[in-house]
């Protein structure tokens, strides 16, 4: 080491003997094995560096305190967003909570921890970089150590909306099973019909026994409708009923209305907890990985798709057409489509084509039709509306829920690609048109979508007793959480077309973009704009 003895000395001297001088040391160009022998140190000068070693050790102890209370208001400064869900204390602080009945559960009690942590969290996005903003989170789903509710005066309620999907059943069985085998509750009722049911239905009574094999049957066991949603109208029938606890299965529009069920709830002072369970075919739910049904959907899509690969093998020049859902997202048109393999066109609401000319639809059906001699397309119903629509008549006409009425994309394309190779280049083809849409939203939910079910279910329940309100549940990267309800209803999921999962399914099929690299990078950025005034 190449320091000197004598400065290390003289700093030692000036920090704790300020009466010493620097020329009682010798000059020592460096550190000697025999440098010690030939020093003159001041008196107890063993005795005075202990105490300096003593006064650096705490200094250093010191220090880390400081950078250890730095880094934590650093941790808490950081990015770090909890997006919380409301909790009935918030409007009823003198509420009282009790020990959960999990506590005594035998199934429960194999669980290492059986209680989630109140600081458990889920983060939205888990890919970052190293100095970015660890960003937004939510509360973990799952039992929590106290509940605000005695089993014995819970009165439930369950209702379902808008249209079918596969799993509806299984979420209602759950619930049902959840309350009545986990907390102990027996009072669960069944809202028929819709938000309507609330007031102007019977409602009927629930238990393990009666929904038993439900969730081996399509459609849903409590019937359904679109809208009907009278806030007023509902609540006091919640509040003349006893109803403290309402769980609501339906899609955006539905879990609205339950956002404001809870407003009126809260503006009330009821002690009455709302909980949502985002239920659409589309897979357009925002923030949750997926939505229920939407597996059973992409594999029964599979058939549809298999039927139509057939029936063009089978004939010369075979032009096969399967229309899917997908009002404004193509997930069940893209994922069926990569999972099939027979696909050579994929076409969705938010990819825009083009029929004419060069790189347009028909161009490249000629083509694939001159290699292979058969063709499949997938398209999805929101598809293509604008060109049917400067066609045929559109109407301005909205359903019950709100949706703009779609006009039937499947037939007009179909009629546009038999005159195109009829009239313009004299080729007969044969048309195979297929529509499974309904038989695949009136199936059971397949083994996938029954576990998810079940877990969507389970957390709702567990949500509710211990409080919270006006959340909806769903898998954020593969963790469930509590959902504050506007996260899920202030924009639709959609396919983004600058992803890694749509270059998957061009590279699949082979298709081109039908639009030019700028009019999609164009279309990113300003979806990726749309991205950030959302959050």
């Amino acid at each position: 080491m190449d320091i000197s003895l004598t400065s290390l000395l003289s700093e030692i001297s000036c920090s704790f003997f300020p009466s010493s001088r620097l020329t009682s040391f010798p000059p020592q160009p460096s550190l000697e094995p025999n440098a010690f022998k030939s020093l003159r140190l001041p008196p107890n000068f063993r005795s005075r560096s202990r105490i300096f070693l003593s006064k650096s050790l705490l200094c250093c102890q010191k220090i880390r305190v400081i950078r250890a209370a730095q880094s934590s208001e650093q941790a808490h400064n950081d990015g770090f967003v909890l997006e919380d869900v409301p909790h009935l204390t918030h409007f009823l602080p003198d509420l009282q909570s009790y020990p959960n009945p999990l506590q005594k559960s035998q199934a429960y009690a194999i669980v290492k921890n059986t209680f989630v942590s109140p600081e458990d969290v889920v983060a939205q996005n888990i890919v970052i970089q190293k100095d970015s903003p660890r960003g937004v989170h939510f509360r973990r789903a799952g039992p929590r150590e106290k509940v605000y509710f005695k089993p014995e005066e819970v009165r439930a309620c369950i209702v379902t909306c808008g249209g079918l999907c596969p799993g509806i059943n299984t979420v209602i069985r759950e619930i049902v099973c959840g309350l009545n085998y986990m907390y102990d509750v027996e009072d669960i009722l069944g809202i028929e019909g819709g938000y309507r049911g609330f007031y102007s239905k019977n409602t009927s009574k629930l238990s393990p026994k009666v929904v038993d094999d439900i969730h081996k049957r399509g459609g849903t066991f409590l019937r359904t409708s679109r809208g009907g949603h009278d806030t007023h109208k509902i609540v006091d029938n919640i509040q003349d009923r006893g109803i403290n606890q309402v769980y609501i299965i339906g899609g955006d529009g539905t879990q609205r209305g339950a956002a404001v069920i809870n407003e009126e709830v809260k503006k009330r002072g009821l002690q009455v907890a709302v909980a949502g369970i985002p239920k659409t075919i589309d897979n357009d739910i925002a923030v949750i990985d997926k939505s229920f049904g939407f597996d059973t959907a992409v594999e029964e899509a599979q058939r549809a798709i298999n039927a139509a690969h057939v029936e063009v093998l089978s004939v010369e020049n075979g032009v096969g057409i399967v229309k899917l859902m997908g009002r404004y997202s193509g997930f069940i048109a893209m994922h069926a489509t990569l999972a099939s393999r027979d696909v050579d066109c994929c076409l969705i609401p938010e990819s825009p084509f083009y029929l004419e000319g060069k790189g347009g639809l028909f161009n490249f059906l000629e083509e694939r039709l001159k290699q292979n001699g058969h063709v499949v397309i997938v398209i999805a119903e929101g598809a293509g509306q604008e060109y049917v629509a400067s066609e045929l008549h559109a109407s301005a006409d909205k359903d019950a829920s709100g949706n703009q009425l779609l006009l039937d994309v499947g037939p007009w394309l179909s009629e546009k690609i038999k005159n195109h190779f009829t009239n313009v280049k004299k080729m007969a083809v044969n048309m195979k048109y297929i529509d499974p849409t309904y038989m695949i939203r009136a199936i059971p939910s397949n083994a996938s979508d029954n576990i998810y079910c079940t877990l969507l279910a389970h957390s709702a329940v567990h949500g509710a007793m211990a409080g919270y309100t006006g959340f909806t549940v769903g898998p954020v990267n593969s963790r469930h959480a509590y959902i504050p309800i506007a996260r899920v209803t202030e924009r639709q999921n959609t396919v983004e077309l600058t992803g890694r999962m749509w270059a998957r399914v061009l590279s699949s099929t082979n298709q081109p973009s039908f639009g030019t690299p700028e009019d999609l990078i164009q279309d990113g950025v300003q979806k990726e704009t749309v991205k950030e005034i959302n959050k």
